[in-house]
């Protein structure tokens, strides 16, 4: 007789319900799924954006976006494995943090980055071992004068901040500017110097952005803190989402030995892989989804209908990205609701959970590695409030 086995993972999850909730995802026999909450914590503030993990000390961060303050916020917990966050650290922010990345950690324990859509800046924050922070730099930013797009252009939106594959760089699209703003970091005290930003075109509203690698070697490891690898020689590229031109372009990336990055523009087409984006679609969310596979989510363009009446659905995107930096459009899969404002890829690559903000719903499908295409969802679970981060406990 056969021994059954069954595998659980962890996920969390934040949302304007003002909570982060800790789900359990358990598969039987690489068949069955089934997720369910096993905790839940209301200590993030009242309007948590953004959910950064170092796995290696277990040490999560929630940045606050402060909807309903006149700051946001961050907040440390201590992870445990029955799922429980146990608070370690607050602190008042600028208002408006969406995104967060770790960096550094090679001179010194790492630092955080935030990116403020309201409040039109960025800011770092030292990272101690203990789960800890202090503030490190503020950077505000201004616009000559109004975008294209004045309803949303009106003022500088930074809206992620995301590390380049060598560790030395951290790229912050400002979808006011229609600029990716450029910092080198300082690998002794985690400093940032700003650099000549990348112009993307004008009223495009760049949201998200991703570096790759075709060789997959150039990772930079912000998990475990590890010493990035570069090799001489090898390709970097940058690819990025345009939230009000529904575009993905792709750059090859030059590193200039006086310092900052040089783009040269690749590759464009629409995050529907050729035809126009649906009237008021909004592209929210960009990732490598395996070594040469990208998946972005495409938001309220209602262009699936799911079964048993659950209603419209919105779309995930699956690309190839070949050697040379340009795409290939692969399929357009349901992202199981509304609004896929955020989706997270396990390590594998072979599950996605796609945070529906609308629907109020986090959905998880089975992907295929090779072609990028989406079973039907192996699990769902209803969330309290807008669904606005979910990531791996990996």
């Amino acid at each position: 007789m056969a021994v059954s086995s069954s595998v659980a993972t962890k996920l969390y999850v934040a949302s304007y319900g003002g909570e982060i909730t800790s789900l359990s995802l358990t598969e039987q026999d690489q068949s069955f799924h089934s997720v369910h909450k096993i905790a839940s914590t209301d200590a993030c503030a009242s309007s948590p954006s953004w959910l950064t993990l170092d796995k290696s000390r277990g040490i999560l961060y929630c940045v606050g976006e402060g909807l309903a303050s006149p700051a946001g916020s961050l907040t440390s917990f201590k992870t445990h494995s029955n799922g429980s966050l146990s608070k370690i650290a607050e602190a008042d922010t600028i208002l408006g943090g969406v995104s967060a990345v770790r960096y550094g950690g090679g001179g010194s324990f790492p630092a955080l980055a935030i990116a403020h859509y309201a409040g039109s800046a960025l800011s770092t924050w030292s990272l101690a071992g203990n789960g800890t922070f202090k503030p490190l730099q503020k950077f505000g930013f201004t616009l000559p004068h109004p975008g294209p797009v004045p309803d949303r252009q009106s003022a500088s939106h930074p809206h992620q901040a995301s590390v380049d594959p060598t560790g030395r760089y951290i790229v912050v699209p400002d979808l006011g500017g229609d600029l990716i703003r450029v910092f080198q970091i300082d690998a002794a005290t985690n400093a940032l110097l700003e650099r000549d930003p990348l112009k993307v075109k004008p009223g495009s509203g760049p949201r998200h952005a991703v570096f790759w690698s075709p060789t997959g070697e150039d990772t930079y490891d912000r998990t475990h803190s590890q010493k990035p690898i570069m090799a001489v020689g090898r390709h970097i590229y940058l690819y990025v989402i345009t939230e009000l031109a529904n575009t993905v372009i792709g750059y090859s990336v030059t590193y200039l030995s006086s310092g900052g990055l040089q783009f040269s523009e690749l590759f464009v087409d629409t995050t529907y892989g050729g035809p126009s984006a649906p009237i008021a679609a909004a592209a929210a969310e960009i990732a490598i989804a395996s070594h040469d596979r990208l998946l972005i989510s495409n938001r309220n363009d209602s262009t699936f209908t799911l079964p048993h009446n659950q209603g419209v659905s919105d779309s995930l995107a699956s690309f190839s990205m070949n050697d040379d930096g340009t795409l290939d459009f692969m399929t357009l899969s349901p992202a199981g609701g509304r609004f896929p404002r955020h989706f997270s890829v396990n390590k594998a690559g072979n599950l996605v959970a796609v945070g529906l903000q609308l629907s109020h719903r986090v959905v998880i499908f089975r992907r295929h590695i090779k072609t990028g295409r989406m079973d039907d969802p192996v699990a769902e679970i209803d969330i309290d409030g807008q669904i606005t981060c979910v990531i791996w406990n990996e």
